[in-house]
This record gives C-alpha cells, structure tokens and sequence, in this order.
C-alpha cells in the first residue's frame, strides 16, 4: 500500500508544513476531513496497534499535539484540541517482572478514543485508551481522562470528574 493511500487529508484542510503525519506500515490509515487544520508541531504516529486516526470535519489540532494510531481515534466534527495534548489508545504489558517493559508488547485493546461532535479538550490533557467524550463536553486544562464523559459535561481533573455542565 502507497503512502498516500495511507494518508488522506480533504482538500479544504489545512496542514502545517511543520506537522509530522507518519505512515502506517501496518496499514493503519490517516484521515483528514474538510476544513480542519492542524498547526505547527503536531504529531500523528501509528504505534501500538492497527488502528485508524479520523478526523471530522471543521476540527482543529493546535500546536504541540501528539496522536497514536494504537487501538484508534475517531473524532467528529467541530472539536477543539488545544495546545500540547495527547491522545493514547494503546497501553503498554507490563506485568511480567522477568521481562523488559519494551519487549513486553502492547496490553488489552480498550476500544480505542471516541471524542463526538463539538467538544473542546484543553490544553496539556490526556486521553487514554477506552475514553468516550460524548457531544458537546468540555475537558478542562490538564485533565486525564479515561472513561466516558457525559454530553455537555464541563470535567477537569486527574482522574476527570463532572464538574458542572454546559447550559
């Protein structure tokens, strides 16, 4: 499979020419919807599993952030990521003492991120593996999330709890 089989970015999209978009070779795919734009020192990385990267349309990936294919992301439309994010959808093995962490492979498939329609993550947040932000939430600055939000819930913090809801 081609690179840019691998890599589809819509033609309204926007794309630094700073960010770092790698190729899958395992075939994990990169897709880039209408109108997005990713700034500057954004990073989208197959690691971890053979999942897919999807983007919706209208969403933006501001500067600094780091994405892994892992289990996969699917992100809807109108999201917001700001600053310095990562989105993880992949756990490393861990528990055999005997045996280096590295040599150890990749842990449970957790059912990848799902962030849907108009939802705001704010800048330094993490998103690990099985985390579902359902429409419309807000994910305060440095939040770990993992696990479901509710729609329109405004969460911060480690671990993320529902601190108020948009009204």
């Amino acid at each position: 499979m081609l690179k840019e089989q691998l890599i589809t970015i819509h033609p309204t999209a926007l794309v630094s020419a700073l960010a770092d978009l790698e190729a899958s070779t395992r075939g994990s795919k990169i897709v880039i919807g209408a109108d997005c734009r990713i700034d500057s020192f954004v990073k989208i990385k197959p690691c971890g599993g053979s999942g897919d990267v999807v983007l919706g349309q209208r969403c933006y990936l501001n500067s600094g952030c780091v994405l892994y294919s892992g289990n996969g992301i699917r992100i809807g439309n109108d999201v917001l990521i700001a600053a310095n994010c990562t989105l993880a959808p992949v756990n490393h093995a861990y528990r055999d003492q005997h045996r280096l962490i590295r040599d150890q492979g990749f842990g449970i498939n957790r059912g990848g991120i799902v962030i849907e329609d108009d939802v705001w993550i704010g800048s330094n947040s993490v998103i690990l593996d099985g985390a579902i932000l359902r429409q419309g939430c807000v994910v305060a600055a440095g939040s770990v999330v993992r696990g479901e939000l509710p729609a329109y819930a405004v969460c911060a913090g480690n671990p993320t709890v529902v601190k108020d809801y948009r009204k």
